[in-house]
């Protein structure tokens, strides 16, 4: 069965459930997005992989395991979401090493999170996508955090942050200055959610700075 390469599109947080998120994987030459379920923690993994400027001063759970991997002379090759029950995504992660290919399971937001620290590619069958997929050309009007919020809906449980925010950012009364060094102490205190909005706020910032040419 032929494979379909996916793009990591970005992570949406659920606007009417507090710690729920989102991540929505987007179909290479195609209008359909997969909205899969992570938690905060993963959300937070996957996060810090995609903003290249935030690096931890020591290394996370799967920071350790791409440290391991390459000490050891192993290639994560690529990333199959190969299964979906009941609303539960399985992948593997496929890896060399010696020229000797080895498929582990993981979970999605795992096998994800590693997939961007090896920059390896991620794949899905066309059934998956037949059945998780979501046509944004149906959906055009809606906003990804719409779509995080109706893929979640069904959820019952979820986990509390007491932490989490809305889409208006409480920073934006601070200086950049002021940005710049609450960015640095979160950091240090190993808070990378909070130093991401952090880092969209000084991005947002910048972009509003700008002059027109």
């Amino acid at each position: 069965m032929s494979l379909i390469l996916l793009t990591i599109k970005g992570i949406s947080y659920s606007q009417t459930q507090n710690g729920a998120y989102a991540l929505v994987l987007h179909e290479v030459g195609g209008d359909r997005t997969i909205p899969i379920v992570i938690g905060a923690f993963e959300a937070q993994a996957i996060a810090i992989a995609m903003e290249k400027e935030i690096t931890p001063p020591r290394p996370l759970t799967h920071d350790l395991f791409k440290n391991f991997a390459d000490c050891f002379h192993i290639q994560l090759k690529k990333v199959l979401i190969h299964k979906l029950v009941d609303g539960v995504f399985f992948s593997s992660i496929v890896c060399e090493r010696d020229g000797i290919e080895e498929a582990i399971d993981a979970r999605t937001s795992d096998a994800i999170a590693l997939a961007l620290r090896f920059a390896a590619p991620i794949f899905t069958y066309p059934n998956i996508l037949d059945k998780a997929g979501v046509s944004r050309k149906s959906n055009s009007s809606a906003t990804d955090n719409e779509l995080a919020d109706d893929i979640l809906a069904p959820l019952t449980e979820v986990e509390e942050d007491d932490d989490a925010e809305t889409n208006s950012s409480p920073y934006n009364h601070y200086s950049i200055a002021e940005l710049y060094e609450s960015l640095d102490i979160a950091i240090q205190e190993e808070d990378y959610e909070k130093a991401a909005r952090l880092r969209d706020e000084l991005d947002n910032r910048e972009d509003q700075t700008m002059p027109n040419v």
